[in-house]
């Protein structure tokens, strides 16, 4: 079992920041990639920012130049820094993270997710 526990969600004004914070806990051999989804009101999810092991992002092209991604490979977190917000960033956002559990003599990798935050910027 795998839990992502998502922090710093919350009400800002637009042009503000605000940053998450996901912390993975449980039984793995390895993370993977770890990344920030969004949903929003009417709307699909969609994909905010990943960032592999290695260190390499992917930002939503509405994002860029505004979020930063980054993790501690040490203590299983990854963190979204949020500037600029506009009201079109209000949503839930969820962490996600592939992971790698060992089944017998293989590693598998499942995804998990978790509950998610709510970032409100109101218009």
């Amino acid at each position: 079992q795998v839990q992502l526990v998502e922090s710093g969600g919350g009400l800002v004004q637009a042009g503000g920041s605000l940053r998450l914070s996901c912390a993975a806990s449980g039984s793995f051999f390895s993370i993977n990639t770890m990344g920030w989804y969004r949903l929003a009101p009417g709307k699909q999810r969609e994909l905010v920012a990943t960032i592999t092991s290695g260190g390499t992002t992917n930002y939503a092209d509405s994002v860029k130049g505004r979020f930063t991604i980054s993790r501690d490979n040490a203590k299983n977190t990854v963190h979204l820094q949020m500037n600029s917000l506009k009201p079109e960033d209000t949503a839930v956002y969820s962490c996600n993270a592939r992971i790698s559990i060992v089944a017998g003599t293989t590693l598998i990798e499942r995804e998990s997710w978790g509950k998610g935050t709510l970032v409100t910027v109101p218009s």
